[in-house]
């Protein structure tokens, strides 16, 4: 016996219309996930190249082609009817203040998100130039909460340590008070790096910063 095909579906999260699924009429062809990360670039004097350091990790993105169709099954209908739930996710919700999070799912694979863009593009019209047939171009950008990402272990790598590259404007004392909390771990860097005199570093030096040892870490976190 045939399996019925799974439809896919948006489920609003919050808000008012929260754990109503809106089951898209046409599964996508295809959907296309994009993975990406935020460098930044720094130029010492007397490099060939900059100096990469990577700031943070970016929000997922999927983006998809939905067809909505009712003209072949629908008697004909005003299609607007049927994208009007789709296009209503990007709608302030009067309760969240902001449009809802959403779930696409579809089998096994599940997105939560929020609905960043829609481009809606009408097709086909009755005689009487009702449109009866569109495309929604939709792209989702994942949502997770603070809360999700302390949770998540694959945040740090295994080895903690950075390089950052010292500035003209910079000192060892404001590197350890901005990576560290306290300006006092200047020597944690100091030690990690053969420095002597940290008044005396030039500007474009790629200065290793290493964890905190967990005695370090304990003085940073009990000191009022």
């Amino acid at each position: 016996m045939a399996q019925e095909l799974a439809k896919a579906t948006v489920t609003p999260l919050d808000g008012r219309s929260s754990g109503n699924a809106i089951t898209v009429l046409f599964n996508p062809t295809e959907y296309t996930v994009e993975y990406s990360a935020t460098y930044q670039e720094t130029a010492p004097p007397g490099l060939s190249n900059p100096i990469l350091q990577f700031v943070n990790g970016n929000a997922r993105v999927l983006t998809m082609d939905l067809l909505f169709d009712t003209y072949t099954d629908g008697g004909g209908s005003n299609v607007l009817t049927a994208t009007a739930p789709m296009t209503d996710l990007l709608s302030v919700d009067s309760g969240l203040h902001a449009p809802p999070r959403v779930e696409f799912r579809w089998g096994v694979f599940r997105f939560v998100a929020v609905v960043e863009r829609i481009s809606q593009q009408l097709t086909m019209f009755r005689s009487d130039g009702t449109p009866v047939r569109a495309k929604l171009s939709v792209t989702f950008k994942q949502y997770k909460s603070l809360a999700d990402q302390l949770r998540d272990p694959r945040r740090n790598s295994a080895d903690k340590t950075k390089r950052r590259v010292l500035e003209s404007h910079d000192s060892v004392w404001l590197m350890a008070a901005r990576e560290y909390g306290e300006p006092r771990f200047w020597r944690v860097i100091a030690r990690a790096n053969d420095i002597d005199d940290p008044r005396r570093i030039q500007p474009g030096r790629v200065l290793v910063l290493p964890p905190l040892q967990p005695q370090e870490a304990s003085d940073a976190t009990d000191r009022p």
